[in-house]
């Protein structure tokens, strides 16, 4: 292993390390034993548990994650989607800068009013607030913003000095951070006769298929073939052509199932405090475990794996780059025609990868929940982590690779 890399996983690490420690600094003037009691178990507060790493239990100046960040990509991306301006923003170097720092601005201001809506939700919960509420909610929202802005800031600095891309290694290591509690719930359940051992590998079960699963699809594409002239084979002779073209099963990636969690959790987190009637009963509805959570994830997950992969998968490019290099698909013809087939393949594959996406990210946690498990539990943690664990590996791998070659070139030269 190089130095370079050796470095690269050590600031990873070191960053992921200073989330942790984060995790545990409390808000100021909070009964931190009365939020323990609420968020915890398997609905809304042991989801947003889990995304938070604990934090949000403890009432953390993370507790509200990262999520005001993805919520802003959202919005942003859905912006960029729609105007042609804002999208031609992202495809210039300076125009790229510019957009990352709205992002970090409508961060700045989605922290705020979800921090200010935690800091009234509280004081609503009887003897969670030790001090003045004028002076809570102003020391509350300026911790929490202070927070996320610091988790942002580590996300940011993993993806351009780390390995990985650092918002989704902030959320990986936030759920795995989870797993000995589980597994310690569990254990008490079961030993206390709340949980049967049959049911506890009934759940080991689920947990291990929907594992398998994930592993199998993401790691499934389609090979379109690639043909090339007599010529540019010739021309081509000492480098490597390749001779397909890979279309993973899941094109998104992640990147949905996040998406999803984002916009549910913040009208939960928002609503779900409040003495207004129609906030609360929305707040209900939308509650995991609840057919209205259940059936909106469904729905989230597919709009936002067709609208990102979309954006993720750009067939004209590749037609173009492909008619560049003297190549094309046996039977297709060169330019307008390749796009077109390309889009077909990687439409029917986004379909099929939007329903297991949503499938993963509902199903599992319906079956778990219905046997009374411990902890919370849904396939989007599991995905989460095996899309998080694939993906480093390969760019570990990646820079594997690139440094024998600059290896072999020096020695060349």
């Amino acid at each position: 292993m190089s130095n370079a890399l050796t470095q690269k996983i050590l600031i990873t690490f070191g960053f992921l390390f200073a989330y942790r420690v984060l995790a545990y600094v409390p808000v100021p003037g909070v009964d931190t034993a009365v939020i323990a009691s609420f968020f915890d178990g398997t609905g809304v507060g042991g989801m947003a548990n889990l995304f938070s790493g604990g934090a949000i239990q403890r009432f953390s100046i993370i507790s509200l994650g990262i999520m005001p960040y993805i919520t802003a990509s959202i919005v942003m991306e859905l912006l960029a989607a729609t105007f042609p301006n804002i999208g031609q923003m992202k495809k210039e170097r300076d125009g790229m800068q510019k957009y990352m720092q709205i992002i970090r601005y409508a961060t700045i201001f989605i922290t705020l009013v979800q921090a200010f809506g935690v800091s009234v939700g509280l004081q609503n919960m009887k003897g969670a607030v030790l001090m003045d509420p004028t002076t809570f909610t102003i020391i509350t929202t300026v911790s929490m913003l202070t927070g996320t802005m610091l988790l942002m800031w580590i996300g940011e600095r993993i993806t351009q000095s780390g390995i990985g891309n650092g918002i989704s290694l902030i959320i990986f290591a936030g759920i795995v951070s989870r797993i000995p509690a589980a597994i310690g719930n569990t254990m008490t359940s079961v030993n206390t006769g709340a949980l049967s051992f049959i049911t506890v590998l009934a759940i080991l079960a689920i947990v291990l298929a929907t594992i398998f699963v994930i592993i199998y699809v993401e790691l499934g594409e389609r090979r379109v073939p690639i043909s090339y002239s007599r010529k540019t084979i010739m021309q081509n002779q000492d480098k490597r052509v390749m001779n397909y073209i890979p279309i993973k099963v899941n094109l998104s990636g992640v990147i949905p199932p996040i998406f999803a969690s984002a916009v549910l959790m913040f009208p939960i987190t928002l609503l779900g405090h409040t003495d207004n009637s129609i906030a609360k009963a929305i707040a209900d509805a939308l509650a995991p475990g609840g057919l209205g959570f259940n059936i909106a994830t469904f729905l989230l997950v597919i709009f936002f794996a067709f609208f990102y992969a979309s954006i993720a998968f750009n067939a004209k490019d590749i037609a173009d780059n492909l008619k560049r290099q003297g190549g094309f698909i046996p039977g297709v013809r060169p330019g307008e025609h390749t796009k077109e087939f390309i889009n077909e393949v990687a439409s029917r594959l986004t379909g099929a990868g939007a329903l297991y996406l949503a499938i993963i990210s509902t199903i599992p946690f319906v079956l778990i929940n219905s046997m009374g498990a411990a902890f919370y539990f849904g396939g989007v943690s599991v995905l989460i982590i095996v899309q998080v664990a694939l993906d480093t590996m390969r760019k570990i791998e990646a820079q594997i690779y690139m440094n024998k070659y600059e290896t072999l070139g020096a020695v060349g030269l």
